[in-house]
């Protein structure tokens, strides 16, 4: 994995920016669409654990959504989640358990995602935290149950192979969650969101060139 983070790190350039700097820190490979895709891409933000270990983060593919926009259904994005995959372990101070990734966790964060970049046009906007605290919770529970039938199976290539993905649509977009089969069989776990980009044609990729994104 060490190898992986270097060949990206000597793969960006310098003027590249301090936001790619969080991506750097990982000790894991990211993932984005595969080149089928020739659109923008971008980079959105990691998340860290208290220790400062990068712990997932995200890229964006299309057009930066955004909720101020006043058609959500004009937009067109995809945005690829990736999550390390993690055992049970200590928390950084070493006073609790921090719980193993999974699909589901990847689930997650992709549905809080798209709920984050989402804005229902007939809410008045002052209602729209308690709208979006009902919809996180909801997003919580459908990731946890990823066998229930408000999820469907989606084949998609990860690195050229057909892989199996846990996959829903809503009237805000789309969300799907799987894992890779890199890093002897351990891989990372995917999580996806968009809207305006239909995700059956979709392909994954490790990204070997950060400056893609960063640029």
């Amino acid at each position: 994995m060490e190898t992986t983070s270097r060949t990206v790190t000597q793969e960006v350039s310098a003027d590249a920016g301090r936001k790619a700097d969080g991506y750097l820190l990982a000790a894991f490979p990211w993932y984005g669409l595969d080149e089928a895709y020739t659109g923008p891409r971008w980079l959105m933000q990691v998340g860290s654990a208290a220790d400062g270990t990068v712990e997932h983060g995200a890229t964006g593919h299309g057009g930066e959504p955004t909720i101020k926009v006043e058609t959500p259904e004009s937009e067109r994005f995809a945005v690829v989640v990736t999550v390390a995959s993690r055992p049970v372990r200590r928390s950084a101070d070493g006073t609790g358990v921090l719980e193993a990734t999974s699909v589901s966790t990847a689930a997650w964060l992709a549905g809080a995602g798209l709920l984050a970049h989402t804005w229902p046009t007939q809410m008045d906007r002052s209602l729209r935290q308690d709208w979006l605290d009902q919809q996180t919770m909801i997003a919580w529970e459908l990731a946890d149950d990823l066998e229930g039938e408000s999820w469907s199976e989606l084949m998609l290539p990860v690195d050229g192979e057909p892989t199996p993905f846990c996959y829903r649509e809503s009237e805000y977009g789309w969300v799907l969650a799987g894992t890779s089969g890199v890093d002897g069989g351990e891989g990372v776990h995917l999580g996806a969101y968009g809207r305006g980009m239909s995700a059956y044609g979709l392909g994954f990729s490790v990204i070997k060139d950060l400056s893609a994104y960063a640029g």
